[in-house]
């Protein structure tokens, strides 16, 4: 069963790949390579292909940071990383839930690498999968084939390291900040650190879990002396990326006093969405969107502070 299951991955990605995996991944040097999501909307042109994927490659082997929202994105990702080296794949790393990060994690199946994740994420997506599952059939359509959960099978605790052979990869978790399954990637021989959602960059920063915590988390972050260069969850990878980390606080900042204000003000939930963080609309893409979004979901629980 387990041959026929792999038969079947390799035929969907040779399927899927086609002659699309070309210039799907730009090196950003030092055997590291990123493709960067476009900057859509779930509700409107979402096609699986919205977060940044990165590989790192070693002496003995390859590690996937993140693999998209689709089979078919995964699909992609896999045959441009055949483009690049032969060996193996070791790793894939799973920074947190979001479907936009994880569908792409069947189309590995095949390389029966280690998938890794923070220690809440296999419950995560098994109390998700149905959900995400609907949503990918809305707005996938076709390309939602073959876009089945994948869970860990390490869990990154508190933090853990991974070898490739030449360099390693140093892993965090932590507690609850953009979701409660958040963990970054820290590459020793650049000194490149992959934050997934902890950190956007153009786009609106996303808030689905304790708006406090991801302050504190980036804060945590930004005193990190040992980093040279962020590849985010989205937006450009940058050596600026303290300036890049400031520049969300101030968001994250703004919104959470001025939905304190629109608390005590009683303003109520729907003037709050209107007037919260206005002062930031210029600064981000998909700021009306995903702003009302933040204030949406983060009102209710701040009413309890």
């Amino acid at each position: 069963m387990k041959r026929l299951i792999a038969i079947f991955v390799l035929m969907m990605i040779a399927s899927c790949a086609e002659s699309k995996s070309e210039g799907f991944l730009e090196s950003i040097g030092g055997g590291i390579y990123v493709h960067r999501g476009a900057h859509l909307d779930i509700d409107e042109g979402y096609q699986g292909d919205i977060c940044n994927i990165s590989v790192v490659v070693g002496s003995k082997g390859v590690a996937v940071i993140d693999t998209g929202g689709s089979f078919k994105i995964g699909a992609q990702l896999r045959a441009a990383i055949a483009e690049v080296t032969q060996l193996p794949i070791l790793y894939v790393i799973n920074t947190h839930v979001h479907p936009d990060h994880i569908f792409g994690n069947a189309a590995f199946l095949a390389d029966k690498p280690i998938f890794v994740g923070h220690e809440k994420l296999a419950e995560a997506m098994q109390l998700r999968e149905e959900g995400y599952q609907r949503l990918n059939k809305r707005f996938l359509g076709d390309d939602e084939q073959g876009s089945t959960v994948v869970i860990p099978t390490m869990a990154v605790k508190t933090a853990l390291e991974l070898d490739l052979g030449g360099r390693m990869l140093k892993l965090h978790a932590y507690s609850v900040a953009h979701t409660n399954t958040d963990i970054t990637a820290f590459d020793t021989m650049t000194q490149t650190l992959f934050t997934g959602d902890l950190l956007f960059v153009e786009r609106t920063p996303v808030i689905e879990g304790d708006i406090k915590g991801l302050i504190s988390t980036l804060e945590t972050i930004k005193t990190n002396s040992q980093v040279k260069q962020v590849v985010p969850g989205h937006g450009a990878p940058t050596y600026s990326w303290q300036q890049a980390v400031d520049n969300e606080l101030r968001y994250l900042k703004v919104l959470l006093h001025d939905i304190r204000t629109g608390i005590e003000n009683d303003d109520g939930l729907e003037k709050t969405m209107n007037i919260a963080a206005s002062s930031e609309k210029d600064q981000w893409v998909l700021f009306d969107v995903a702003n009302r979004r933040n204030v949406n979901i983060l009102y209710p629980a701040l009413e309890w502070e």
